[in-house]
């Protein structure tokens, strides 16, 4: 269990860490709004003196508390650690590496590491069941008291972050936000899927003990088997089917192919 927790939270702090640097260096210089609490920093920071920074922090610790509030105990320690986490480190880069402008002048390659590492950042969260609070926090109290759509309110949220950008700042920058707001969505998605990711074996053969000790004893696996009929030959045939990792998968195709080279394979994507 010791080395578990050390790992998990290794994990919540190198995600963090992502999160930070891609809002602080790439984010709030460019004015991209989308994405929840940062997101509506960028906007307030336009109309008091405060910085994007300074702004995310407080609406960060003020919705950490909210949370504690109508969660108690229940809340999670993962999430409160990264939101603490996530508001120390853009006060912390604020004040060791001032930014008073974007690193580049090509706003579409700072779009790039303000969506990827955000979205990295926030996969690797989602995947070990935690979250960088903010908007989550009133998603999680929406979904406790009320029967609104959680996706749709948050989504709509940042859809109305990114069209007052528009008028805030201008329409380059508010097309760039919603370009952001999109890719992000799918990108999160995609992460999380391509971490799980596995192949699934579906083999067809006439012996298929070899292939099963294969999967047991040298993968440390294990597979179904079905007994079947050929539809056009009427011959008894084997199905094996199996879910393995990459490598793993590797060397099961490398054996059939070696061993029973008429045997049909299908290997496909799953998640």
């Amino acid at each position: 269990m010791t080395k578990k927790k050390f790992m998990s939270f290794l994990l919540l702090t190198f995600s963090t860490v992502l999160m930070a640097v891609g809002v602080y260096f790439f984010k709030f210089p460019n004015n991209f709004t989308f994405g929840g609490v940062t997101g509506f920093a960028v906007i307030i920071a336009k109309f008091v003196p405060l910085s994007a920074s300074d702004i995310s922090s407080w609406l960060n610790m003020i919705l950490l508390a909210v949370g504690f509030l109508f969660f108690g105990k229940k809340f999670g320690a993962k999430t409160a650690y990264t939101t603490i986490l996530l508001s120390a480190l853009l006060s912390l880069f604020e004040r060791i590496y001032p930014m008073s402008g974007p690193f580049t002048n090509q706003p579409m390659l700072e779009l790039c590491f303000a969506i990827a590492l955000p979205a990295v950042g926030s996969a690797i969260l989602f995947n070990i069941g935690a979250s960088s609070g903010g908007t989550d926090v009133i998603a999680m109290i929406l979904k406790k008291y009320t029967n609104v759509n959680i996706g749709m309110a948050l989504l709509m949220t940042d859809i109305v972050a990114a069209a007052a950008t528009c008028f805030i700042f201008d329409i380059e920058t508010g097309l760039y936000a919603f370009l952001g707001l999109t890719v992000k969505s799918f990108m999160v998605d995609g992460i999380i899927e391509n971490i799980h990711l596995c192949k699934y074996f579906t083999v067809i053969c006439d012996d298929p003990d070899p292939i099963c000790h294969f999967i047991i004893h040298d993968l440390n696996r294990s597979a179904t088997r079905v007994e079947a009929t050929g539809a056009f030959s009427g011959h008894e045939k084997h199905i094996i089917n199996s879910v393995l990792s990459r490598p793993e998968a590797v060397r099961l195709r490398n054996y059939i192919h070696e061993t029973q080279p008429s045997a049909f394979v299908l290997i496909s994507n799953t998640s």
